[in-house]
């Protein structure tokens, strides 16, 4: 009896190995995203950046939000900034039980990639790399973002390659370390004058090394009664057309005029848009000064004091989500009718070998200021303007590190393959039923 009373705990543990974070991984494959089980998958997400630092860390607050969250209809959402070093467990186990996926940046307030001074360093590799370390054994971490809206003028153009660097550098790292083949892209900014260079410049290497596994974009350009060609989503379609890796919207949801009615999400997730695009992230879960939110805990608070931790900038950050009206209701309405099947992976694979990769931009004057026949900056470099102006390449020359400068976040907010040998979720299954059967066996004996 004592012995079998010693296995029994060892026994759950077993149990509880295997079905820990048991829910289907993200892959990329082509210009889709793809379950495990061949089903693509379109994107419902969120931006959630409840708290400053991280939001990933109050698992009883995350298990509040997602009730809502599930009542909208969301499968993802997005991170802006988190701490490597915290425990996350909590939040990703419960998002992962409710079918929610996470695309989270890998900056921070300190190690974006600067359009003014670009520069890739140490200092942001290792930061970016933490992130990844830490976000890696979730299998509900979908996505990790390089950089967010770093160009923003068409002068910003001469970071593109450091954006490059920095997703070339982090898909190196995460392939050496055996971790299993997270997505590494990158969020833009909706510039004009950037379109469709920028675009094209990230995924036009024949080198996968060297080119995004998806690109998305921050874009707010259809607002109040439009329509598919007067927001010009006609236009970005065009210019997706084609595409040769998943493109999305990382942000959108025009706030002006009010309510939000998010009626370009039937063109995003319906038959205009769901051939190409792979679906939308609404900015954002809570209100805020910027009227932004889909959820509020409650009014805004002036002159708290500096003790208290759930008030940040004004606005309390912990408690019982409550829908902003009628902008919540907008939104889940849309997506209850929202829901593309796609194309299995199966049936697309075999069309994936006749996927070209669009041609590299080539550098203008006064326009994008990139040679795409240059080298992308190594590990350390830091842009000279001097030496682009002599030489054209619009890499700039090695100067040594620097620490990062501003931050990545916007609105002024708080912001596949089948299971085979190989696949680390697989291989963690595999050594747990190992675990459990010996634990079995060493329960028949004993018993």
């Amino acid at each position: 009896m004592f012995p079998s009373l010693v296995l029994t705990p060892l026994l759950l543990a077993g149990l509880q190995a295997v079905t820990v974070n048991a829910i289907s991984t993200i892959s990329a494959t082509g210009a889709k995203f793809f379950y495990e089980n061949g089903t693509q998958y379109y994107i419902k997400g969120i931006a959630y950046q409840l708290t400053p630092e991280d939001p990933l860390t109050d698992e009883a607050q995350c298990k509040r939000d997602i009730v809502r969250m599930s009542e909208l209809g969301a499968n993802a959402i997005r991170v802006y900034h988190v701490d490597a070093s915290a425990d996350h467990d909590g939040c990703m186990t419960a998002f992962a039980d409710a079918g929610i996926y996470l695309f989270v940046d890998l900056d921070t307030f300190t190690t974006a990639i600067d359009q003014t001074a670009p520069h890739w360093n140490k200092t942001q590799y290792d930061r970016f790399s933490a992130v990844l370390d830490e976000f890696q054994q979730y299998d509900n971490t979908a996505g990790v973002f390089v950089g967010n809206e770093v160009l923003t003028t068409i002068n910003g153009s001469i970071a593109a390659p450091y954006v490059l660097a920095a997703a070339r550098d982090i898909k190196a790292y995460r392939d050496k370390k055996g971790y299993r083949e997270i997505p590494v892209g990158y969020s833009a900014a909706d510039i004009s004058e950037l379109r469709p260079m920028l675009q094209d410049y990230v995924a036009c290497s024949t080198n996968s090394s060297e080119r995004l596994d998806f690109y998305s974009l921050n874009a707010y350009e259809w607002c109040g009664e439009s329509s598919y060609s007067t927001s010009g989503y006609d236009e970005l379609q065009k210019n997706a057309t084609g595409y040769p890796i998943p493109i999305f919207f990382s942000e959108t949801g025009c706030n002006t005029p009010a309510p939000r009615t998010f009626d370009d999400q039937a063109a995003i997730l319906g038959s205009e848009m769901d051939g190409t695009w792979s679906g939308a992230i609404i900015y954002e879960w809570i209100e805020e000064t910027n009227d932004y939110g889909l959820i509020s805990y409650g009014a805004s608070v002036s002159n708290a004091a500096a003790t208290n931790t759930l008030v940040v900038d004004g606005y309390t950050r912990q408690g019982t989500p409550t829908p902003v009206s009628p902008d919540f209701t907008n939104l889940k309405t849309h997506w209850a009718t929202l829901n593309p099947t796609g194309v299995s992976l199966s049936a697309y694979k075999s069309s994936t070998s006749a996927i070209t990769y669009p041609d590299c931009p080539s550098s203008t004057s006064g326009g994008w200021a990139v040679d795409p026949s240059s080298a992308l900056p190594t590990l350390g470099q830091t842009y000279n303007k001097d030496a682009a102006s002599a030489d054209s390449t619009g890499t700039g020359s090695s100067t040594g590190s620097s620490s990062g400068t501003t931050a990545s976040s916007t609105k002024n907010g708080a912001a596949g393959n089948m299971m085979l040998a190989g696949n680390p979720a697989t291989e963690r299954l595999f050594a747990a039923s190992i675990v459990l059967s010996g634990v079995l066996g060493m329960v028949a004996f004993w018993l």
